[in-house]
Order: C-alpha cells, then sequence, then structure tokens
C-alpha cells in the first residue's frame, strides 16, 4: 500500500513502500517549464554517460535546476560567441541588406561553429 508524505529535509513530496520513503522524483519534475535544446542534451549526456551524478542530482533535488543552468548559459554563450564573430569579420546589417544569402551563410556558419565549442566545453563537460 502506498502512503504519500511531504518530507520535510529534502522538500520533496515521498511515497512510503514499505518502512522506505523514497522522493517523488516524478512529481517533482512536472513543476518546471520546458527544457529548452541545450538542457535535453545535458539530461541525455548526464543519463547516458554520468548516470552517479545524474542519480546525485535527483536525489537531492538539484536535476531541473542545473538543467535549467546550463541550458541558459549554453544559449547566452552561443549567442555571444556568434556576435563577436560577426563583429570581428565585420558582418553587418548593411551586408544583410545587399547579399541575403551571403549573410546566412555567414551566419550560419558562425552558430555552428559556436554551438560545437559549447557543446564540447559546457554540455558535455
Amino acid at each position: 500500500m502506498e502512503k504519500h508524505i511531504y518530507n520535510e529535509q529534502n522538500s520533496l513530496n515521498n511515497t512510503l513502500y514499505g518502512d522506505v520513503d523514497l522522493p517523488d522524483l516524478s512529481a517533482a519534475e512536472n513543476n518546471y517549464p520546458p527544457l529548452g535544446k541545450y538542457g535535453m542534451m545535458r539530461k541525455t549526456y548526464l543519463q547516458e554517460h554520468q548516470k552517479a551524478f545524474y542519480t546525485q542530482l535527483q536525489a537531492r533535488g538539484e536535476l531541473w535546476q542545473h538543467l535549467r543552468e546550463v541550458d541558459e548559459q549554453a544559449k547566452s554563450m552561443v549567442d555571444a560567441i556568434v556576435t563577436r564573430m560577426a563583429e570581428i569579420d565585420g558582418v553587418t546589417e548593411e551586408l544583410k541588406a545587399t547579399d541575403q544569402m551571403q549573410w546566412i551563410g555567414l551566419m550560419n556558419n558562425y552558430r555552428h561553429c559556436a554551438e560545437e565549442f559549447v557543446l564540447r566545453g559546457v554540455v558535455y563537460a
């Protein structure tokens, strides 16, 4: 017989299974808004390659906060790197107005380079 209780130590709802109460982790995950691209990639990486760390974060109730932070950090880093690369190469709104295809190609190239850097340094670290 399952019994749901609130554990004040970890601030999570727990389910009592016999003599053992375990955190109701699926309910805790549902309290957060959906993750972005980089947060989901980090979650998958942790599940597949860092299982102990993933379980530890989940047990402490810190998993979604960690994933959210990684997602926000990765997004801001990609944007900053793309902006800086465009500035260095002199890619301006004038180029966008005169040669859209070249501008799109350059911006896509910058984004791919920035994402590769961020994935290796933040998401898969």
